[in-house]
């Protein structure tokens, strides 16, 4: 695979279902799932995506540079920060070696000038997460801000969604107080939420003249197609049910502008419900049309699954 910066713009529609679990839970609703309340559509953000791309980069890669991961569990982002000071050469606490940058340190410990931009660069090289989505490192040692060229929306459910609560028991308790306090029967009661099925649509754009500030390559986008298609796969939980990837629908643009609306190209992608008399419970309960003759010349519609 090439290492040629990526020179065309992209948008593309990603279906993905759940089945029995809880596909995104909110912390500020007792972990339901998300939903609209006013539709009763089901809600994924766009932050839990791409969480799930991180995690199946990191694991494919082992987080090896150029794939190490910016934004992790228990990461501390300004350590890996100045760790991209460290590994320029670039002391925080002296002035800078170009007096053209400022003949002192404005600031001890942050960078200034172009070390700001070396850094910047440094980091969009190592971490695919960065280069990929963007992120603010203006904080600590300050490395500025990266507009990402990958973006993603919420994923919305086709249909309203039903979230189901369950009762369930553990046998066994945490500490001997807590037996006590249970007078010798050591079960506990828990809660747990659940959506029977739901199919989601979600939609993502990638902007070639912003792949071109951050080095993002075409080796980078295939890694991005895979992650889409395999991210549920190692991301299995009991509270999150049989989920998946069924549809990646691609859209290919002739130029690094694009030639065509977004909404246009979307606008022939329909997902409905083959019987409208009873509750979807799997993915072939629904029917995908893409109206071909909908997209214009100088868009290749490709499809990975």
């Amino acid at each position: 695979m090439t290492k040629e910066v990526v020179k065309n713009r992209y948008d593309f529609v990603l279906l993905f279902d759940v089945k029995d679990g809880n596909p995104n839970g909110d912390p500020d609703a007792g972990n339901l799932p998300r939903i609209d309340a006013e539709t009763g559509h089901g809600l994924v953000t766009d932050v839990c995506l791409k969480r799930k791309v991180r995690n199946y980069v990191g694991l494919k890669t082992e987080e090896k540079p150029p794939y190490a991961i910016f934004i992790k569990e228990k990461s501390i982002l300004n350590n890996t920060i100045e760790h991209a000071y460290l590994s320029l050469g670039i002391d925080l606490n002296e002035a800078p070696a170009d007096p053209a940058d400022g003949k002192t340190r404005k600031k001890k410990g942050q960078g200034q000038g172009k070390e700001v931009d070396r850094a910047k660069e440094f980091l969009c090289q190592n971490y695919y997460d960065i280069r990929t989505f963007g992120a603010v490192l203006s904080t600590g040692a300050n490395a500025g801000q990266v507009r990402g060229p990958v973006q993603l929306t919420f994923a919305r459910s086709i249909d309203p969604i039903v979230a189901l609560e369950h009762s369930i028991t553990r046998m066994a308790v945490a500490t001997e107080t807590e037996a006590e306090k249970q007078g010798g029967d050591n079960r506990t009661m828990g809660r747990k939420f659940t959506v029977p099925y739901g199919l989601y649509r979600s939609h993502g754009f990638i902007s070639a003249p912003l792949a071109g500030q951050t080095g993002f390559t075409e080796e980078d986008l295939e890694m991005l197609w895979d992650s889409l298609l395999n991210m549920f796969e190692h991301d299995r939980s009991a509270a999150r049910g049989l989920m998946g990837t069924r549809k990646l629908i691609i859209f290919k643009h002739d130029s690094r502008m694009g030639n065509a609306p977004v909404q246009l190209l979307f606008d022939a992608i329909s997902v409905r419900k083959k019987d409208q008399s009873r509750p979807a419970r799997d993915f072939s309960d629904y029917e995908v049309t893409i109206i071909k003759e909908q997209i214009p010349q100088g868009v290749t519609l490709i499809e990975r699954l």
